[in-house]
């Protein structure tokens, strides 16, 4: 899955809080959807989205599933970030030089 694919499974804010919330713990579904005001089936097709995404992984105990963040699926998201982190440092030591010029 692209970088851009995966924006576009986190531009929904529910499936962002979701992912918050199992970066601290894996959780069921039900757990998942307490202090949401949506539907079991709601949740399920956010959790189906974000597993396709590869960002959550599922591990079945019984009739219950369980869920967590599964670190490999942000490494694209990852490697954006550190691209532009890479871009900005230089950035700003130009535009200091260039303050530093203009003040001269």
């Amino acid at each position: 899955m692209s970088d851009t694919d995966i924006f576009k499974v986190l531009a929904d804010p529910t499936r962002r809080a979701v992912l918050e919330r199992l970066a601290d713990d894996e959780l069921t579904a039900t757990q998942l959807r307490e202090g949401f005001a949506i539907s079991q089936p709601a949740m399920s097709q956010h959790l189906a989205v974000l597993r396709g995404a590869g960002l959550i992984s599922e591990r079945r105990e019984g009739r219950f599933a369980h869920y967590r963040v599964a670190p490999d699926g942000l490494a694209p998201l990852h490697a954006w970030i550190a691209r532009y982190r890479a871009f900005w440092p230089s950035r700003i030591d130009n535009l200091k030089d260039l303050l530093k010029e203009m003040d001269q």
